[in-house]
């Protein structure tokens, strides 16, 4: 059972429906249990798979290679959700080419939008974005990565860690301090090219749901000025309006994955037989799948009110901020109680919702995990009553 009646709610428009139906029919018959024992070549593939199909064009902004000339974040976010449903390395790979991207579309060059988005769209480059550091992760102003400049180039040295798409990107859009100002007023962003002499992978990081990660390592890594995205100084700045559109991504596939869950719950409730009837003839299953249910209406209501808000053009730091926070925890629990429903079979390797279970644990982390939002939406509150 795939529940569509969100698609009716006025946050959307017939595009979007179009598309929705459109994706939905294909996730279903090309990405659906997509899994083998090699994750790279898995991602390189859905990549691949999803640019041939023309899926890619709606993560990248501009035309003739995008699907409109700005990030659509509400077909960014059906994607998300329909594939997450289908498939999490789908999702993963989809959101990945926009988030490694989404710099360029918002701040490139017409050279640099030229030279990389229609790779991109075709699924023929895989694209990263490198701003986590050791020490630097919720904390972007800690960034220790330097670029120095010299000439024509600015030589990077320093470390980027959990960087998806790491060790398999064509490129990485890499944010470096290069100290025009102190704190986070003093960091820039440069496509960095895989293969450039001084640019490493220094470790491949193995997580409970298989997606390619990496930590990079920069030694005198010299990148062309050109390279760099935007003005001197203005990294944070775009690392944030990047941030924004895809954190409402990140909400929608946890929306994807809660989904699939209630679907897989409700399946097995009605199908499996205890003490003489169904499991979802007694009360207190009935009462599982209602909480389960309302918690999805609600995070949804949250993640298309976000996505129409900036498709209107409106700043939605709080909105997007309240959206990740209540999709993904509203996740975990949907997951967990699918899980406790289907007993000891929720826990076998193989069987959807102990997928489901890991996969949803990463996104309650990472683009600002869930203490953080809480800060954000706290600080934003403040802000609106003092003005």
């Amino acid at each position: 059972m795939v529940d569509n009646a969100y698609l009716d709610w006025p946050f959307l428009e017939d595009s979007h429906r179009a598309l929705a139906a459109e994706l939905e029919t294909w996730a279903a018959t090309h990405v659906a249990g997509v899994h083998g024992l090699d994750v790279d070549a898995d991602c390189r593939r859905l990549v691949r798979h999803l640019g041939d199909a023309g899926w890619l064009r709606h993560a990248v902004g501009g035309t003739p290679w995008g699907h409109a000339d700005t990030i659509d974040t509400r077909a960014i976010c059906l994607a998300r959700q329909i594939l997450a449903y289908h498939n999490g390395l789908a999702d993963f790979a989809f959101a990945m080419q926009g988030l490694g991207s989404g710099a360029i579309s918002l701040q490139g060059t017409a050279e640099q939008k030229e030279r990389y988005l229609p790779r991109v769209a075709r699924g023929e480059a895989i694209a990263a974005f490198a701003l986590s550091e050791p020490e630097a992760g919720s904390d972007v102003g800690a960034m220790q990565c330097a670029a120095r400049i010299e000439g024509e180039h600015a030589v990077i040295d320093g470390e980027k860690t959990w960087i998806s798409n790491g060790g398999i990107a064509d490129f990485y859009v890499v944010f470096c301090r290069t100290g025009e100002a102190p704190g986070s007023r003093g960091i820039s962003a440069f496509v960095v090219e895989a293969g450039t002499p001084g640019l490493e992978i220094a470790e491949r990081i193995d997580v409970i749901a298989p997606h390619p990660l990496a930590r990079l390592r920069f030694r005198d890594c010299r990148v062309p000025l050109a390279q760099r995205l935007g003005a001197p100084g203005e990294g944070f700045k775009l690392a944030m309006r990047t941030l924004d559109v895809f954190r409402t991504s990140v909400a929608a596939a946890a929306l994807g994955f809660a989904r699939r869950a209630l679907d897989e719950a409700l399946a097995h409730a009605t199908q499996r037989k205890m003490f003489g009837q169904a499991l979802a003839d007694f009360q207190l299953t009935q009462a599982k799948l209602a909480q389960m249910a309302t918690t999805v209406d609600s995070a949804a209501l949250l993640v298309w009110r976000a996505a129409w808000l900036r498709d209107q053009g409106r700043t939605i730091t709080k909105e997007a901020a309240m959206a990740k926070l209540a999709a993904t925890e509203g996740a975990q629990q949907v997951i967990d109680a699918a899980v406790q429903l289907h007993g000891g079979l929720g826990v076998k390797q193989g069987v959807a919702v102990e997928s489901l279970y890991r996969e949803i644990r990463a996104l309650r982390i990472y683009e600002g995990a869930t203490e953080v939002q809480q800060l954000i939406v706290g600080r934003e509150l403040l802000k609106e009553m003092r003005a």
